[in-house]
């Protein structure tokens, strides 16, 4: 039988999608998201709680964490696609992907993504220090273990895209040896929980009653235990955020104002105003949220000086 009549036997949803204009170049760095590089400048997270931000050797260290930060995650994405790619040719929006639309082989996103791999570690340990290449290595594991077979486990595979996030605010830290507190774990921690689960949550009342999902693990979650999770997590983030604003650490008060404890309100405004779309059943990409809702962008903003004003006690 030919590959022609095969293709007709199949449903339209299993075809895959006519490649977009382009060559393979552009399908690799399509598969790499770009999209979602914005979640790396976390890598800023560390320094930026400690006031260390602005010096040259600090913004030299980061942009080469940035980057090899984002190599590590271009390489899980074109491990990912490659494996999924029968999978995601099912489904509505994924088939369009370079991969699964057969714009990027899936051998050369296996040797692409195996080089990428490879080549960071070594790289951060030559470039950032053996404490930032552990720290891709342990990334890189983990995210590879999650492709193949994590991310059919309930809660674990939370747990692994929740340490991915926390990965990211840790690593500027570890980059510039700097003491990473317990506030600023559990804080980060439990938000980047929150919105893994709030994305969950949303991707399973959008995907309810629909074929092709190709994250068969939705289906045992039930809706009501994604939303105790993220509001759980919403709830442990704002405590331990409001423990750290309200802990002077001994440091005589000599700023105009009392930023830190200030800041505890645009924090928890910014947390109530992405629940809104966590209720709603539209976080999806946490990105997205930020970035097309202006009021949460203003609170963002809002927060970040009087956070920074704290740190700097002005």
């Amino acid at each position: 039988m030919t590959e022609t009549a095969v293709l007709r036997q199949r449903t339209p949803q299993e075809r895959p999608a006519a490649p977009r204009e382009g060559g393979l170049l552009t399908g690799l760095l399509r598969t790499a998201r770009p999209k979602q590089w914005v979640k790396n400048v976390l890598v800023i997270a560390a320094p930026a709680a400690a006031g260390q931000l602005f010096s040259r050797h600090a913004l030299i260290q980061l942009a080469l964490v940035f980057v090899l930060f984002t190599a590590c995650a271009a390489a899980v994405y074109l491990v990912n696609d490659a494996r999924d790619a029968d999978a995601d040719r099912a489904h509505p929006v994924k088939r369009h992907r370079p991969v699964a639309a057969g714009q990027v082989p899936v051998p050369v996103a296996y040797a692409v993504g195996g080089c990428l791999g490879v080549l960071a570690p070594i790289a951060a340990a030559w470039l950032c220090g053996p404490a930032v290449a552990a720290l891709l290595t342990a990334y890189l594991a983990m995210q590879l273990a999650y492709c193949i077979s994590l991310k059919h486990v309930l809660v674990v595979d939370l747990a692994v895209v929740t340490t991915g996030f926390l990965m990211r605010a840790m690593v500027g830290g570890l980059a510039l040896g700097i003491p990473l507190s317990r506030w600023f774990l559990i804080t980060t921690g439990f938000g980047a929980l929150f919105m893994v689960s709030a994305k969950r949550y949303s991707e399973a009342v959008q995907m309810a009653g629909k074929a092709g999902a190709t994250r068969a693990l939705l289906t045992e979650y039930t809706t009501g235990y994604l939303r105790f999770v993220w509001q759980l997590a919403a709830g442990v983030a704002v405590l331990g955020y409001c423990l750290w604003a309200m802990e002077e650490g001994g440091v005589p008060h000599t700023s105009v104002l009392p930023w830190r404890q200030l800041s505890m309100v645009a924090f928890i405004l910014a947390i109530l105003r992405y629940a809104v779309f966590a209720d709603r059943g539209t976080a999806g990409e946490p990105e997205d949220v930020v970035l097309r809702d202006r009021a949460l962008a203003l609170i963002g903003v809002a927060w970040m000086a009087m956070y920074g004003l704290a740190v700097a006690n002005w």
